[in-house]
């Protein structure tokens, strides 16, 4: 079997992928990481309601990606379980994530990108060689970068820059008030939290690349997708989701059960929804023709 943790895992994109990946490949396994216990068990009810072989391929594992002692117990939970496989895990898909259209930086930032961090950092050891990682990130992250200044794009491509650098810029955004000069005064355009956030996702993607060659570390967009996340846009427009274009969550699993399961080209880039390699300083709609760029 092949294990796979999926972080955020018992509603929207996570759900949906924890589904697809048992639906369409029969020799694996889900780990479904959630912060509530009872909501995580209420998601594998319903998975298992129709098909209940499904259970023996379904564990539980209390994780909250914002709290560095909740992802070493969870992480020390996978070895007690698990140990006597020096590597449990086939695949890790940090999926967990707050903040669309919220400016608490602090807040969307430590959930977001230190979320993604401490789960890589505890969890990566546990991933066989050639196993996978994928960052659910978001196209918010290469609409933020546009507007950045002509540094700063520079610096959210740049495929040499280490997680140190990474985190002084969120400490510089995170230690000032947030207002619109500040933005403005480090190159980084409009105040946006999630953009901020899913930017650096995807540039952390490619140091996680870099520093484990043995793995395909990739990063996606699951696209417009209707979920708890989304669907607040949808309530203040007066619209439907379906108006807005969004999508259902199955629509959200294409480009991560592709970068889980398919053979992607290369480690360390961001995918389109359509899974197709996309900028990482420029929107790409799904469709356009695929990014070959540095």
């Amino acid at each position: 079997m092949k294990r796979i943790l999926i972080t955020g895992a018992n509603k929207g994109i996570g759900l949906a992928t924890v589904e697809a990946a048992l639906n369409h490949h029969h020799d694996v396994a889900v780990v479904l990481g959630v912060r509530n216990i009872e909501r995580g068990q209420a998601a594998i009810d319903r998975l298992c309601e129709h098909h209940p072989a499904r259970a023996s391929r379904l564990e539980l594992l209390e994780i909250d990606v914002a709290d560095d002692q909740s992802v070493v117990q969870a992480r020390d939970t996978v070895i007690t379980r698990h140990g006597a496989d020096p590597y449990p895990l086939f695949g890790l898909v940090n999926n967990a994530g707050i903040g669309l259209g919220s400016n608490d930086i602090d807040a969307v930032v430590n959930t977001n990108t230190l979320g993604v961090k401490r789960v890589c950092d505890a969890f990566i050891p546990l991933v066989k060689s050639a196993g996978r990682v994928v960052n659910i990130s978001s196209a918010s992250g290469p609409k933020f970068v546009s507007l950045c200044s002509e540094e700063m794009r520079a610096f959210f491509q740049d495929a040499s820059v280490n997680w140190s650098e990474i985190e002084t810029l969120l400490h510089s955004v995170i230690s000032q008030p947030q207002d619109a000069r500040h933005f403005q005064s480090l190159g980084l355009g409009a105040i946006n939290a999630y953009g901020l956030s899913k930017a650096c996702v995807s540039l952390y993607t490619m140091v996680l690349a870099r520093e484990n060659p043995e793995l395909c570390v990739n990063a996606c967009t699951p696209g417009f997708i209707e979920t708890d996340l989304t669907r607040p846009q949808a309530e203040a427009s007066g619209a439907s989701p379906a108006d807005l274009g969004m999508k259902s969550p199955e629509y959200g699993t294409v480009p991560i059960l592709f970068l889980l399961f398919g053979m992607p080209p290369t480690s360390g880039h961001y995918y389109g929804s359509d899974a197709k390699r996309s900028p990482l300083h420029f929107y790409r709609a799904p469709g356009d023709p695929e990014y070959f760029g540095p």
